[in-house]
């Protein structure tokens, strides 16, 4: 089993979470995040005055899946996220070592297709 976690455009969200249901993820956590990458953040106005904000708004998805379905989710991540702007965002893949079910305890691969 894999997570994966993409930091992405917040208004890209309801796109890639359409997408990622059409494939088969059942489950996902959603967190709005801020941070910084190539860019160093942006320059706002707030009445009338200039300021510079390191940290630019974003949303992390993150999921776990099956090891057979990691590239699938990647590709339709990358493929609805995607605006050809900067600050797309990134698409991190992680071994997953276990998953406990608080209620149900240890779980297996086949517990994610429930």
């Amino acid at each position: 089993m894999k997570i994966i976690e993409a930091i992405m455009q917040p208004f890209k969200l309801d796109d890639v979470t359409t997408a990622l249901l059409g494939i088969g993820v059942e489950g996902m956590t959603v967190s709005e995040v801020k941070g910084f990458g190539h860019q160093k953040g942006s320059q706002e106005r707030y009445n009338g005055n200039a300021f510079t904000s390191i940290f630019v708004p974003k949303v992390k998805i993150e999921v776990v899946v099956s090891d057979s379905l990691v590239q699938k989710v990647i590709d339709t991540i990358t493929r609805y996220a995607k605006t050809d702007g900067v600050g797309d965002g990134r698409i991190f893949v992680m071994d997953l070592v276990a998953a406990v079910g608080i209620k149900t305890g240890p779980m297996r691969e086949a517990a994610l297709a429930r």
